[in-house]
């Protein structure tokens, strides 16, 4: 799989979630690590989903993982807590944020 197929398969996830009580932004990047690299990131400003394949310099958090951890983590495989205390994904920045994210995943 590709960077841009990742970005691609969690757009089209997180597009069929509902967002519409989401206020207030959230906005986390993704670094990907190991064999494929690459970086992304979601925003969820005010209700509104965004997936870009870019750095967010204003981020609220940054999470980095290996694509595969990290897929598994957006296909409910694996639970991004769980992950964490496996040292699987690092979080740096704003934990909560990352969990409100994980949370919208769920609707």
């Amino acid at each position: 799989m590709t960077v841009e197929q990742l970005i691609g398969k969690i757009y089209n996830k997180l597009s069929k979630a509902d967002f519409a009580g989401a206020q207030g932004r959230i906005a986390v990047q993704f670094n990907l690590t190991g064999k494929v690299t690459g970086v992304f990131y979601i925003e969820i400003l005010n209700g509104v989903l965004s997936v870009m394949p870019y750095e967010y310099i204003d981020h609220d958090a940054v999470v980095s993982g290996s694509m595969t951890n990290i897929e598994k983590v957006f296909s409910g495989k694996l639970i991004p807590q769980v992950a964490v205390a496996e040292g699987k994904i690092k979080i740096e920045g704003n934990f909560d944020k990352v969990m409100a994210l994980a949370e919208l995943l769920k609707r």
